[in-house]
């Protein structure tokens, strides 16, 4: 296992065999034993981009647990694309769970994570008691599979659709820029419409003069970087790659969630927001903050009291 330095207060890492695959799990607030509550990171993310939220979950009475997951830091990569769509994804929350004696816990996602939670709770409803997802709502399961929409929508060179037909090119480049890609990506205050929209990530990994301004500091910059110079992004990129695979293995659920959800949005974040959730996610709370994408590490405290007022709100 990669060694990184996180800061004084994050979690150290066990790697947890889980759904055959090992997962390298942060964890804090162990005597909180009765109350779990599971973070799921992003793309292209970590376990680290829940370092604000941890210490306030856990002081609030949570038992905090934060994977990577499969394809990140130092949890398993399967060689296997297949081995990367929702069914294995959301297998090893579940697997998390029995782990750690569980029966169902709080599952918090953004982007990428909450994709995941999102149809976590339609494929095993019930190991999930409440949702808070950030940045994501709920993607429709339109007439076509996702990638072949997007096509025809946005064209090839969409980046979503690039990943699928293209295979290799975006991560061996956005592998030889590491840092140059992370330091362009996670950036706030960017225009909501950043110019050649179609090859984002590529366009991110080459940038010299990148849109927004900073969000991480030299030290936490450090913590990303590590992490994906040692994973590299081909197994994080997958799961972008079975987005149609996803499509097919969903078409007999039926997208209702009722689980009490609050979803947050980032005014200024890139992804617009949802005019349909609440017919998929009925007992839905919306709250939007100042923000962009990265909402949990750019408005923190306010990201952490929304939460938290919110759980108390529906406390069993």
């Amino acid at each position: 296992m990669k060694s990184i330095f996180y800061s004084v207060d994050f979690p150290k890492s066990t790697l947890i065999s889980v759904n055959n695959v090992e997962l390298e799990v942060f964890e804090a607030g162990q005597q909180n034993k009765e109350n779990p509550i599971v973070l799921c990171h992003g793309f292209p993310e970590h376990a680290f981009s829940w370092r604000h939220q941890i210490p306030a979950l856990v002081n609030a009475g949570y038992h905090v647990i934060v994977p990577n997951q499969r394809g990140y830091g130092n949890s398993s990569r399967p060689a296997e694309i297949s081995d990367f769509d929702i069914i294995h994804l959301t297998d090893d929350l579940v697997a998390l769970l029995d782990y750690y004696g569980y029966k169902d816990a709080t599952f918090i996602g953004h982007d990428w994570g909450a994709n995941v939670v999102w149809n976590l709770a339609l494929l095993h409803p019930d190991r999930v008691n409440k949702i808070i997802n950030l940045a994501l709502p709920y993607q429709e399961r339109g007439e076509k599979p996702w990638i072949e929409f997007m096509e025809d929508f946005f064209g090839e060179d969409f980046y979503f659709v690039h990943f699928n037909k293209q295979p290799g090119i975006a991560d061996a480049i956005m592998n030889e820029n590491t840092s140059r890609f992370i330091r362009n990506i996670f950036r706030k205050n960017v225009p909501l419409t950043p110019p050649e929209p179609g090859m984002l990530m590529i366009n991110l990994a080459r940038a010299e003069k990148p849109l927004g301004e900073p969000l991480l500091s030299d030290r936490e910059l450090s913590v990303f970087v590590s992490a994906f110079e040692s994973s590299g992004f081909t197994g994080s990129i997958n799961w972008y790659r079975n987005m149609d695979r996803n499509w097919h293995l969903l078409a007999d659920v039926k997208p209702l969630i009722q689980h009490p959800t609050l979803m947050i949005y980032g005014n200024r974040d890139l992804i617009p927001k949802s005019q349909t959730l609440k017919d998929f996610a009925p007992n839905l709370d919306e709250v939007s903050l100042d923000c962009g994408h990265w909402i949990q590490q750019e408005l923190p405290e306010e990201t952490n009291q929304t939460i938290l007022r919110w759980l108390e709100q529906h406390a069993d």
